[in-house]
């Protein structure tokens, strides 16, 4: 019996993946090996170091916007270690929901700034520059600090209250600096709007 079965022949000659006949009786079901083989993507070794160069520098390109897009669509696997945890979220939140006087600071620097540029006459650039240097900039500091801490104090005495398994370390100081911030150059990217509703999704 073992003699006559193994003069027995099958014909295990491996059917390709793409084949467009369907697998039916007296065709034999390919090997595991040989499928996975055919499946695989072949990536083609660089020729030289310059060639290995520009393959990495292309890969890592692709890491890069793929991770830039996960950060503008809000997940949070690509956002950075400090933009982490439910404590930072909430902190983001709550002064995204909010106008808060330090986020103008930037703006009124500009406008400032371009005030001293304009050739006035000499009387009115005088004059310019002592509302600027007496009246324009004390008021904006005393403005940005008052805010500043309020919104670290703040802050972390909510997220505290809410989040107390969550470590408060540095989350003050991070609510205090998005404060600072233009709202359409925060990132990431605020998730409400002043009042505290959602974000409509983009179209």
């Amino acid at each position: 019996m073992l003699r006559r079965r193994s003069q027995t022949s099958v014909d295990d000659t491996p059917v390709p993946v793409d084949d467009p006949k369907p697998q039916g009786k007296g065709r034999p079901t390919p090997k595991r090996r040989v499928a996975e083989g055919k499946r695989r993507q072949y990536v083609s070794a660089p020729k030289d170091r310059k060639e290995a160069y520009r393959q990495m520098r292309a890969k890592q390109a692709a890491e890069r916007d793929r991770a830039r897009q996960g950060m503008l669509a809000g997940d949070e696997r690509y956002f950075p270690a400090r933009d982490k945890g439910p404590a930072r979220k909430f902190a983001r939140e709550w002064v995204d929901s909010r106008r808060l006087p330090s986020q103008y600071f930037l703006p009124f620097s500009l406008v400032i700034l371009l005030a001293t540029w304009v050739p006035w006459p000499m009387a009115i650039r005088a004059q310019v520059l002592g509302y600027v240097v007496t009246i324009g900039w004390p008021i904006m500091m005393i403005g940005v600090l008052f805010t500043s801490v309020y919104v670290a104090w703040k802050v972390k005495k909510v997220v505290a209250e809410k989040f107390p398994d969550e470590s408060v370390r540095g989350v003050g100081f991070y609510a205090a600096m998005r404060a600072l911030q233009i709202r359409k150059l925060r990132f990431p990217p605020p998730t409400v709007l002043p009042g505290g509703k959602p974000v409509p999704p983009k179209k």
